[in-house]
């Protein structure tokens, strides 16, 4: 099949436009801080909420933030990150970087509903992309991590993908024909 002809069809354009409106809010989150995280990533999540989430789906954009909180405000507290003088929100973490755990909720049952299928490949890819999006992250917002953080996230992220892997894995299985 053609590239072109694959493009066309709206599974794909819904994905590629998914994936795109996410990396649009990780670029406005880390490049513009708060004042401009929080506008954009209220947008792209009003829309996907509109116009692409599937019943219910809200609660695992409201689940993503709370676990953003609990994640990264932990190894905020225990000396992971160090933002400067960058505003903290409840004394923890910048509004921008919580937004990113929303932000990523919306792939999960979109770009990303392929890689539920193969748990060894979704272990894989959060333990190598999650740590490399706080590098790049950091990198560009002028934020410090310590030295121990990257590994931890590559294990906070590769079990996190494993569990979404094995939860979606179950429900499709539940939801196929026998």
């Amino acid at each position: 099949m053609a590239l072109s002809s694959v493009l066309r069809q709206p599974g794909t354009r819904r994905a590629l436009l998914n994936l795109v409106a996410f990396e649009l809010g990780w670029l406005a989150c880390v490049l513009g801080g708060s004042w401009i995280a929080a506008p954009v990533a209220f947008v792209i999540l009003t829309l996907h909420l509109v116009w692409q989430a599937k019943p219910g789906e809200w609660r695992w954009l409201a689940g993503f933030a709370a676990m953003g909180l609990v994640v990264d405000g932990g190894l905020t507290l225990i000396g992971g990150f160090d933002f400067g003088d960058q505003p903290l929100m409840f004394g923890v973490l910048p509004l921008w970087i919580w937004l990113l755990w929303p932000l990523f909720a919306t792939l999960l049952h979109h770009s990303l509903a392929w890689l539920w299928q193969y748990p060894w490949l979704a272990v894989l890819g959060g333990a190598i992309s999650g740590p490399a999006s706080y590098y790049a992250g950091a990198q560009l917002a002028d934020v410090t991590l310590a030295s121990w953080l990257l590994p931890v996230q590559a294990l906070v992220w590769g079990l996190l993908c494993l569990w979404l892997a094995i939860h979606f894995g179950r429900s499709e299985r539940r939801t196929s024909p026998a």
